[in-house]
C-alpha cells in the first residue's frame, strides 16, 4: 500500500515538470534567466547599505527559490528596484508625549518585466517596517532591523512575481 502511495506521489510531481517547485514559484518552463538591477535610493534618508543589501537579497532570493539563471542582458525576467523611503516615525505615544516605540519604515517601488509572460508584468511599491524602543538609539538596531525588513520584502516581491497561488 505504501508503495502504491509513493507511485502516485511520485508520478503527480513528475507530470507537474517546470511549472511547480517546492518553494511554491510557479514559472513558464520556458523562462530560464533573470536580472536584478542595482537597486537605487532615492529616499531623503540614506543608508548607504541599503541598496546593495536589497539588490543582495532578492538575487539570492530569486536564485534559490527557482531554477532561474542569473545574466546581465536579456533576461526573461528582469527586476528594477527604487528605495523611495527610509524613515523613523515614532508609535506607541506614552503620558509624557514621548514615544516608548520608534517604528523603521522602507518603501521600494518596484518594476518587474517578464519577457515570456507579459502578464506577469508588475510595478508595485513594497513597504514594510519593523518597531524598536526608543530607549535605543538607531545606530544600535538599523543593521538587525535593515536585514529583517530586507527580508520581508524580498518575499513580497518574490511572492508577486513567481507565486500565482
Amino acid at each position: 500500500m505504501k508503495k502504491l502511495l509513493f507511485a502516485i506521489i511520485a508520478f503527480v510531481f513528475s507530470s507537474c515538470a517546470g511549472g511547480y517547485s517546492f518553494t511554491g514559484a510557479s514559472i513558464s518552463p520556458d523562462t530560464k534567466t533573470f536580472f536584478v538591477d542595482q537597486f537605487i535610493n532615492r529616499s531623503s534618508m540614506v543608508n548607504p547599505m541599503l541598496a546593495p543589501e536589497l539588490t543582495l537579497t532578492l538575487n539570492t532570493k530569486v536564485s534559490s527559490g527557482t531554477n532561474l539563471q542569473s545574466v546581465n542582458d536579456n533576461a526573461d525576467i528582469s527586476f528594477k528596484g527604487t528605495i523611495i523611503g527610509y524613515y523613523i516615525t515614532p508609535v506607541s505615544i506614552q503620558g509624557d508625549d514621548r514615544a516608548s516605540k520608534n517604528r523603521l519604515t522602507i518603501s521600494v517601488r518596484i518594476v518587474c518585466v517578464n519577457r515570456i509572460d507579459k502578464k506577469m508584468n508588475f510595478e508595485q511599491t513594497f513597504s514594510r517596517f519593523k518597531d524598536y524602543d526608543s530607549a535605543l538609539s538607531l545606530s544600535d538596531v538599523e543593521e538587525a532591523l535593515m536585514k529583517q525588513i530586507n527580508e520581508e520584502l524580498v518575499e513580497d516581491i518574490f511572492n508577486k512575481a513567481f507565486v500565482n497561488w
